[in-house]
């Protein structure tokens, strides 16, 4: 693919035509990090932060986020999604939270995109619910971790 399949031949924007391609098994993984203060790993590993459970509200937030990513992303093809996993892996060592987004479909075109917005509304809910406690949270190291399916095939990131 030698050029950028959302502009046409004079250089404008558009949607990509998926009419013919085929419906196959798509999955994509994506992460993220948010790293916080030792005392608000805590608080939200102790159920402390007083508007909720944080990982519950982020789990929620980030399935409702795949789900929605064509109203967020302009190019974005509105998906009929078949599942959406999310995992938190708290690291106490280095003071975040590791987060992953599983997403799956049926269909014409993938969902990396998906798994991608779905990993940032996840961490953007952990900093929403704890920021009064901690307004230095960082958000980093979004990334497609891997994706199948489609006429691309398997990608695979590198570690660094």
């Amino acid at each position: 693919m030698d050029r950028l399949t959302h502009f046409d031949e004079k250089g404008r924007p558009k949607m990509v035509d998926v009419s013919e391609k085929k419906i196959t098994l798509r999955e994509a993984v994506a992460s993220g990090i948010i790293s916080m203060k030792p005392e608000t790993l805590g608080m939200i590993m102790n159920k402390q932060i007083v508007k909720g459970n944080v990982l519950e509200v982020a789990k929620v937030a980030g399935i409702m986020a795949a789900k929605k990513t064509s109203d967020l992303i302009p190019m974005c093809h509105p998906l009929e999604i078949t599942h959406v996993e999310m995992l938190f892996n708290p690291r106490e060592a280095d003071s975040c939270i590791e987060i992953e987004s599983k997403v799956k479909i049926r269909g014409r075109t993938g969902v990396e995109m998906e798994a991608l917005v779905a990993v940032s509304t996840a961490a953007l809910t952990i900093y929403d619910m704890c920021k009064a406690v901690d307004k230095g949270m960082v958000i980093s190291q979004v990334k497609l971790v891997r994706k199948s399916g489609g006429r691309s095939g398997e990608y695979q990131a590198k570690r660094f």
